[in-house]
């Protein structure tokens, strides 16, 4: 028998239960998603080109539980080096998602959330 492989991450889901969700995303956690899946799109896909377009970076981490879009964005749970690439607007996203990321990765370690987290 034939067994075909699932991705699991079309069962996580990308808004935590209350309380998490609201301590972890601060005052407003859409506002965070949103920063989080543009700071990591912006990181992966370079001005001069890359496979996969910018706008299916920012789909795939946007899918994503907010402790999963920290990890994106840090290297092995510490703060990444900025890019050249990143200037300007980008540039300081990067940097916001950075100290987030961080904040978010400290108190989800203490929250039974699961593959959530």
């Amino acid at each position: 028998m034939l067994h075909h492989r699932v991705n699991a991450a079309q069962f996580i889901g990308r808004v935590l239960p209350d309380p998490y969700e609201t301590v972890l995303g601060g005052g407003n956690p859409e506002a965070t998603h949103h920063l989080l899946a543009t700071a990591f799109a912006d990181l992966v896909c370079p001005p001069t080109g890359h496979r996969t377009p910018w706008h299916d970076c920012y789909d795939k981490a946007w899918a994503r539980p907010l402790p999963h879009k920290a990890s994106f964005i840090l290297d092995k749970g510490r703060p990444r080096p900025r890019p050249a690439y990143l200037t300007g607007a980008a540039a300081r996203r990067f940097l916001a998602a950075t100290r987030i990321a961080l904040r978010i990765q400290q108190a989800a370690r203490s929250m039974p959330l699961g593959n959530q987290g």
